[in-house]
């Protein structure tokens, strides 16, 4: 067993044999949940069902275990949305790792979070001439000519977070998008919220819309928020990822003046919201462990972790496989440089809290790494 699981594992027993013989309630701290009336038993059944699924803590390697053998002498190009976005950065770093190890040149490109600045690092990346790319973070439509031209020169393009759906792209012209299935994603978000709060909640849900992906996700997020009468979405928020760390603070305390306590619950798209949020909400006298109870919907950083153990200001985070995800990139571009067939591997999504996290500060599949180099013979 992963040693973060175990040590959940051993920490839930220890809490259970603390709390045997003691009297009813004492010692124990409160359920989380609201104790009120279920606001839609209906909907919340089915969440709750959904949400103990998610955040169960054991995760086996659930992905490739066969594949072409490592084809050797490569060069690919990160090219990132903006290394400020914790999740692009994590997902580079695992992608830089796995490319050493099968001695491929590996450069990581910022496209520094805007249009403009990812097709000036998509315009230098071919002027490398590399063998692979990867669009991480941004839709390749914002570059239609560079696509084109990517693809007269015979070089693979893989996405992260690039489209809304994982998998080849034909439209697109990506070998392959690596994301965990944005509707898993936004479901289990909303879901839990619904079940955390017991049907009764008020919601700010924060979006960045310059970004389909990203649109995408919290409008389904919004859609399974509606299932619960008992839920009020009290705004629809939309502040652009590079601009979360200038316009955070001023967001909240126009939204803590406007809602007050009916502001319960929040969500975002991306956990790099909250870690702006939180200055505002704690010059306000709001309780990092109380409400607002907030859940990123991606990316499951270190900082996110951190956030979520240390219960300040951020309760869970359906985290990303950042590191795993970069090795998946690699192993994609061996396939497509070997003339296979992408992987077609989505993993699984997770919500870690404080209760399941052991501590940890990421989220992968055990075993991804020496699953990865049997397949390459590494």
């Amino acid at each position: 067993m992963h040693p973060t699981r175990k040590a959940v594992v051993t920490a839930a027993a220890l809490l259970v044999m603390a709390t045997a013989g003691c009297d009813a309630g004492a010692g124990v701290a409160a359920s989380p949940k609201s104790s009120a009336k279920p606001g839609c038993p209906t909907a919340r059944s089915r969440a709750e069902q959904a949400v103990k699924k998610a955040e169960e803590v054991n995760a086996p390697w659930k992905g490739p275990t066969t594949g072409p053998k490592a084809v050797h002498g490569k060069t690919v190009v990160y090219i990132a949305q903006t290394l400020t976005n914790p999740g692009v950065a994590g997902v580079a770093q695992g992608f830089e790792e796995a490319a050493k190890i099968l001695g491929w040149h590996a450069r990581t490109l910022n496209g520094q979070g805007t249009p403009g600045g990812q097709r000036a690092a998509f315009r230098q990346a071919l002027d490398l001439k590399p063998d692979g790319i990867v669009l991480s973070g941004f839709d390749p439509g914002i570059a239609p000519e560079d696509v084109k031209k990517a693809r007269t020169a015979g070089i693979p393009l893989i996405g992260w977070h690039a489209t809304a759906a994982p998998g080849p792209s034909k439209d697109l012209q990506l070998f392959s998008n690596i994301t965990s299935r944005v509707e898993d994603v936004a479901k289990i978000s909303a879901d839990w919220i619904i079940d955390r709060s017991n049907g009764h909640a008020g919601v700010v849900l924060f979006t960045d819309a310059s970004v389909p992906f990203a649109k995408h996700k919290s409008d389904l997020i919004k859609k399974e928020l509606a299932t619960c009468s008992g839920v009020k979405l009290l705004s629809y928020t939309n502040i652009p990822i590079p601009q979360a760390s200038s316009r955070s603070i001023g967001e909240v305390r126009s939204l803590l003046s406007r809602f007050g306590r009916r502001w319960t619950y929040s969500a975002a798209i991306n956990d790099l919201y909250f870690q702006h949020a939180a200055p505002a909400l704690r010059a306000a006298g709001k309780d990092g462990a109380g409400a607002p109870y907030n859940i990123g919907a991606g990316d499951g950083d270190p900082s996110a972790f951190q956030r979520v153990n240390g219960k300040q200001f951020q309760a869970a985070t359906v985290p990303e496989p950042l590191s795993e995800q970069g090795w998946q990139i690699i192993d994609e571009f061996n396939r497509a440089f070997a003339g296979a067939p992408d992987s077609g591997y989505v993993a699984p999504v997770h919500i870690a809290t404080a209760t399941n996290s052991g501590g940890a500060l990421s989220w992968d599949s055990e075993g991804y790494r020496q699953a990865y180099r049997k397949i390459w013979g590494e």
